[in-house]
């Protein structure tokens, strides 16, 4: 099960130090994850994040 972890702050410019922040804060929230959850997870997130741009004709569901 995710971790509930604050999301980190983002900068407006979006440094390397930004990116730093989001694995660290990724890492962190699978910590206690088995494989499965984290390749389930991870599926969940990037299908969420390509809907918000505007891309849900490029969703692909792992496993099928």
């Amino acid at each position: 099960m995710r971790r509930n972890i604050p999301e980190p702050v983002i900068s407006p410019n979006f440094t390397i130090e930004d990116i730093r922040k989001i694995r660290e804060w990724n890492s962190e929230c699978q910590r206690d994850m088995t494989p499965a959850e984290r390749v389930a997870d991870t599926a969940r997130r990037s299908e969420e994040t390509l809907i918000r741009f505007g891309l849900a004709d490029t969703v692909r569901r792992f496993g099928k």
